[in-house]
């Protein structure tokens, strides 16, 4: 069998790690590994180059991804989608590995309908949105990256008895903002999914300081609205001093911790074994701690139900 690997949408520290456990084993059983440049485009362009166990050598600690990955808008379209399949044919490629999140995951259900090649998924976002699986490579540094410059500017909070509102990533969903929020000991926490209520916030932190709480953190998910709004309303209204301090892309940089790493290299030994038994269109997951397989489909069309016990439990801790 030979067996391309891409990865697509947005980098995640891990996906190199996923990589190089793909191609050291399914080398181990005899498969061809070939990886495809610059995610779906790349495909479309036909930019493959020959992947082999030295090729991989000194990646495992790496961010980002050594095959490079773009939007692909044409991709998104029909012609685009029978354009890949063309290449599949051409490439004489028998199996694809997908390293992504779930608009990634949504291109290969395309394709896999188009062609009939067995594709499987593998979950890397930081976003941690990708439904039938707990977690995904790189959701758990991107929030240890964020929780470590949080307790740095906690210190500068302390110090001037400020307010800070530390945006994190999260256009659509909150997954990240809750768990650096309780991580970090938050006393606000606000993501995409809870309706915004700027007056509640503010009442909540006029509160926090008849409690004698001199600094507040506040994180704030990308997707809940402009924070540089949401920093002026809280100033007029409560009169306290607030700071904003966007993190942005630094959370999707920088080396993996060993847990990405190790569930990188779990994911990746898994996808190549689903590959040997015949599996046709999944995607590997971790439940309770086990590396199972979920449904393609199900990972993009579905939403994955965020834990609102989380908030709950930071709000309570945050007193």
């Amino acid at each position: 069998m030979r067996v391309a690997i891409i990865t697509s949408g947005g980098d995640a520290p891990g996906m190199n790690a996923a990589i190089r456990a793909v191609v050291r084993y399914a080398h181990s059983a005899g498969l061809e590994t070939i990886g495809v440049r610059d995610g779906y485009r790349g495909l479309l362009e036909g930019k493959t180059t020959g992947l082999k166990p030295r090729s991989v050598a000194n990646i495992l600690h790496l961010g980002g991804t050594i095959l490079g990955t773009t939007r692909c808008p044409e991709f998104m379209t029909d012609q685009g989608v029978a354009k890949a399949a063309d290449a599949i044919v051409r490439e004489n490629i028998e199996g694809l590995v997908v390293i992504g999140g779930d608009g990634s995951f949504a291109g290969a259900s395309r394709l896999y309908k188009n062609c009939g090649i067995p594709i499987i998924g593998i979950p890397a976002t930081i976003d941690n949105d990708v439904y039938g699986t707990e977690t995904t490579i790189g959701f758990e540094t991107a929030v240890d990256t964020a929780v470590e410059a949080i307790d740095r500017i906690r210190d500068t909070a302390l110090s001037h008895e400020r307010i800070f509102v530390v945006e994190v990533m999260g256009r659509d969903r909150g997954f990240v903002a809750v768990d650096v929020g309780l991580a970090s000991g938050a006393g606000i926490i606000l993501i995409p999914e809870v309706s915004l209520d700027l007056d509640q916030v503010c009442r909540k932190l006029q509160k926090y300081r008849e409690m004698g709480k001199k600094t507040t953190i506040a994180v704030v998910a990308e997707g809940v609205g402009n924070s540089s709004e949401i920093v002026d309303y809280i100033q007029r209204h409560t009169k306290y001093e607030v700071r904003l301090s966007k993190l942005g892309y630094i959370l999707r940089g920088g080396s993996p911790t060993a847990r990405s790493r190790i569930l990188a290299s779990m994911f990746g030994v898994h996808a190549v074994e689903r590959l040997l038994d015949g599996a046709r269109k999944e995607i590997v997951a971790i439940r309770r701690g086990e590396v199972v397989s979920a449904d393609l489909e199900s990972a993009w069309r579905r939403e994955k139900p965020i834990n609102k016990k989380l908030l709950q439990m930071a709000d309570i801790l945050a007193k």
